[in-house]
């Protein structure tokens, strides 16, 4: 007979302290320390815990006693449920605050080395409809609420077409307007699926893979124009055919009217072909009086606006006169190259994904620069002793690695190239911290700025200046 699994206590009266990673608050109980999602400082809440270890626990409020002086009511009706967005509860100046603590945390905690006094965290000027790309889901099965499941209504009605619920990729919970890019983004979307409805055009079944409607990806640019693609799990050409034409009457305004037909039991669109129903295949983004072309398959910052006032400071950091060798590690489709280009002798970028570097290279050449050159592959496989006796010993470093930090082998060969300056772009202050100890043996910490991309989200980009120590 299997063991009954012990039910866990509801804590009682308890009041929420801090706001911890992952969006996550914090409270204290005893010596247990308990993590709850949507809480805010100064709340008096009954938790229930759903997951205890010795010394930590993770539990969910069910019960608000008193709500924190600091609380704003949230704008969007899908806060709490869809995953995005889990510090709509909290104003904006004080997420600025938990973020730069944030940073401040992981760097003196994990790092563990000396570091200067931190400049203050700059905000985002747009704090809703600031991205520029979302990709949307069809389900026929969407995620019910607990309001409506608590209700007597029957929903018979299940097509979706939304967000993944965090941590269950068979789940979609239907959008009726979403805050995260400008509203012309929730237009398309709600006038597609309304079409697919009233034409019975089945939407993904993502347990049986079965169904048309796959997805959607709408990206807007800050010059005006708007690429939309739709993904179909099927080759139905007339229902393809009917709906694309359907999208381009309704929605002139779309500069770049694309399809893809994706049979695959995942939703990575790299390795699809793109069709081009109207208009171009890229549309054009503006950054400081350069012009980047962006594909289906092209990675921009999904924030225009702060990735500028991103780059500005990494180029500021690095303090550049125009003779610099510069190499800019994990380059990407090469918006930082390009963007400091003008500024220096020569730019070397190097980033994993090819079609990334095709993009570098076109956007070079789109620019007019002739100054770059772009490399394609494993970063640790690249950027070796030997590539840096070839190219030259760079005068300084700019490095933007994924979450996981860098590779102990990068490290290692960022050492022997010895630049005067480093400078540090990170999307995880906590495996950039890692990496901050590890350079410490050649290098200081001489500057820090936090860079808040994400409002509204626990995401937070930090910028270090690291300078060559005088032995």
């Amino acid at each position: 007979m299997a063991r009954k699994k012990k039910e866990l206590p509801v804590l009682e009266q308890v009041e929420i302290t801090d706001i911890a990673a992952e969006g996550k608050s914090l409270a204290r109980v005893n010596d247990l320390v308990v993590f709850v999602p949507y809480g805010a400082p100064g709340d008096i809440v009954d938790i229930q815990i759903f997951r205890k270890k010795h010394k930590y626990a993770e539990g969910r409020i069910v019960r608000m006693h008193k709500a924190s002086p600091m609380r704003v009511t949230p704008f969007c009706e899908h806060f709490g449920v869809c995953g995005g967005c889990k510090f709509q509860h909290i104003p904006y100046d004080r997420q600025l605050q938990f973020k730069q603590k944030q940073v401040f945390d992981n760097l003196t905690r994990i790092g563990k080395i000396p570091l200067p006094e931190f400049d203050p965290i700059k905000g985002s000027a747009r704090t809703e409809f600031y991205r520029n790309k979302l990709e949307f889901t069809f389900s026929n099965k969407s995620w019910l609420t607990t309001e409506q499941l608590a209700s007597a209504e029957e929903y018979t009605e299940r097509n979706a077409l939304g967000f993944h619920i965090p941590g269950m990729f068979d789940k979609v919970l239907d959008i009726k307007k979403c805050w995260l890019q400008d509203d012309i983004s929730n237009r398309i979307r709600l006038a597609i699926k309304q079409f697919a409805l009233d034409n019975d055009y089945p939407f993904f079944d993502l347990r049986e893979q079965t169904g048309l409607m796959r997805n959607i990806i709408v990206r807007t640019a800050s010059t005006g124009e708007i690429m939309l693609i739709v993904v179909f799990y099927e080759d139905d050409a007339p229902r393809i055919e009917a709906l694309m034409s359907f999208i381009a009457r309704e929605f002139p305004q779309i500069t770049s009217l694309l399809y893809i037909i994706n049979t695959k039991a995942n939703d990575t669109i790299t390795d699809r072909e793109v069709h081009t129903f109207r208009g171009r295949d890229y549309i054009l983004e503006e950054m400081d009086g350069l012009r980047f072309k962006i594909g289906p398959k092209s990675f921009y910052q999904t924030n225009s606006a702060q990735a500028y006032e991103l780059y500005k400071v990494a180029a500021d950091f690095a303090a550049l006169t125009g003779n610099e060798l510069v190499y800019d590690l994990y380059t990407g489709t090469g918006t930082i190259a390009n963007f400091i280009a003008r500024k220096v002798r020569k730019v070397i970028g190097i980033e994993y994904v090819p079609e990334a570097i095709e993009d570098a290279k076109a956007n070079a050449a789109f620019n007019g620069l002739d100054n770059t050159l772009f490399y394609a592959g494993d970063m640790k496989d690249i950027l070796t002793t030997d590539f840096i006796e070839e190219h030259g010993r760079p005068d300084v470093i700019i490095t933007d690695p994924p979450r996981a930090g860098m590779h102990d082998d990068v490290v290692k060969t960022i050492l022997f190239a010895s630049p005067r300056r480093i400078v540090y772009v990170s999307c995880n202050p906590a495996t950039q911290a890692r990496d901050l100890a590890l350079l410490d043996v050649d290098y200081r910490v001489a500057r820090v700025q936090p860079v808040d991309m994400f409002p509204h989200t626990q995401h937070v980009e930090n910028v270090v200046l690291l300078e060559k120590k005088e032995k």
